[in-house]
């Protein structure tokens, strides 16, 4: 690891001090001219004694607003201090956990996994209609039936067709001969350019494609496209579970890559990070925001800059090999969670590096489900599966209740 590390508190409270410092102070500095100030004192504490031993509390007082883009050109000068630090998490996550190369990334800490897909596919739109003056009519989304509901919010939102694609229903793997009979369909139909969104474990069976599945298809029948990875779930699990793994910026197919540092990161809710390649963020800078300090280059415009230093805190907490060893416990859990059911004779979908077990619905009574707070694949009363996420408060005995439960069904 370049530059990730393990950090004392003493060391991680020193750098968010320095952080905070390089900040306009809104309760000191003569700044009459921001839309912005420190959290309301009347509601939110700004001199309680615990704060100086609570960095990303004190942080989160402080209401640093981080709007723009920190990997690429200039930012707000009055948040420095903490853009610098959002920069470290981009860093330690692009090079160190996904293999890109030094300064060769750009990217943010987004307000969740639906932003940053959404971003990724705006990002590819404007490529394709900026450099090869294409028609929204002649770009289409390729991505597999199991992928996150962001990617048709975003079809959606951008107008751009989304070609969904059928999936193996024990496997969840890519049906290839339906693949390429829908790509060839769309391509007869007027499609030049297509966006392709591989799932670094889907949300509800954390399924990993196969990036190649698509790419080797679209490469024979020589039409341009752009490769976005949704790890959101996966991010933080699969390239620590699975050393071997190929999904990430060493792939030169590969363009950008969406995680959620709020699921197995266990930061605070909307904190999802984007991070692509150099030269395609710049598809999406909008030139109206001249006030702006820099280039406005995200979906959001201004967002907190607290959660990044919760992600930030999270990291250097742990180091990569305390959080390496996190990862494994999981593992092991899950291990123990598919050999109880291999013997109840239970079928299931698990992903062998992944930490989500989905069970077929038909052996899980509906008072064991809602007892157990499993989630369906659907609400909707056709539902065919359950799954259970192995969460860092999901321990041995909390699976022991259920399967015990489920052995008192035989």
């Amino acid at each position: 690891m370049k530059y990730w590390k393990k950090l004392t508190q003493k060391e991680r409270q020193e750098r968010i001090e320095i952080a905070l410092e390089g900040n306009v102070d809104f309760a000191e500095d003569t700044s009459l001219g921001y839309p912005a100030s420190k959290l309301d004192e009347k509601v939110f504490y700004h001199d309680a004694p615990f704060l100086k031993d609570a960095p990303s509390l004190k942080a989160y007082v402080a209401n640093p607003n981080h709007i723009g883009c920190h990997t690429l050109g200039s930012s707000e000068s009055a948040f420095q201090g903490t853009h610098e630090i959002e920069r470290e998490v981009l860093r330690v996550l692009a090079v160190d956990v996904f293999k890109c190369e030094d300064e060769q990334f750009d990217g943010y800490i987004a307000p969740g996994g639906t932003e940053a897909n959404i971003q990724a596919m705006w990002v590819f739109r404007n490529h394709f209609v900026y450099n090869h003056n294409a028609h929204n009519s002649e770009i289409a989304i390729l991505a597999s039936e199991d992928t996150h509901y962001s990617i048709p919010k975003g079809s959606n939102l951008l107008n751009i067709e989304l070609l969904s694609i059928p999936v193996d229903f024990e496997t969840r793997v890519i049906d290839e001969k339906a693949l390429d009979r829908i790509v060839n369909q769309a391509i007869d139909n007027g499609t030049k350019y297509f966006i392709v969104i591989s799932n670094l474990a889907t949300t509800m069976f954390g399924s990993v494609d196969n990036p190649d599945v698509y790419t080797n298809l679209l490469e024979s029948l020589e039409v341009p496209y752009k490769l976005h990875i949704d790890a959101a779930y996966g991010g933080f699990v699969y390239p620590f579970s699975n050393k071997k793994s190929t999904i990430n910026f060493s792939n030169p197919k590969i363009d950008s890559i969406t995680i959620d540092a709020h699921k197995m990161l266990q930061a605070p809710y909307g904190t999802g990070v984007y991070l692509c390649r150099k030269g395609l963020i710049q598809n999406v800078l909008t030139k109206e925001a001249a006030y702006v300090e820099g280039m406005d280059l995200t979906l959001c415009g201004s967002r907190s800059g607290s959660n990044a230093i919760a992600v930030w805190m999270i990291l250097f907490t742990y180091g990569p090999y305390g959080y390496y060893e996190k990862v494994s416990i999981l593992q092991m859990r899950t291990n123990w969670l598919c050999k109880q059911l291999d013997e109840l004779d239970i079928k299931y979908f698990r992903e062998e590096k992944m930490n989500i077990v989905t069970i077929h619905a038909e052996y899980i009574p509906k008072d064991i489900a809602e007892k157990y707070h499993l989630v369906p694949e659907s609400h909707d009363g056709n539902n065919k599966w359950f799954k259970i996420v192995m969460m860092d408060h999901v321990e041995i005995d909390n699976l022991m209740e259920l399967i015990t439960a489920l052995k008192e069904l035989r």
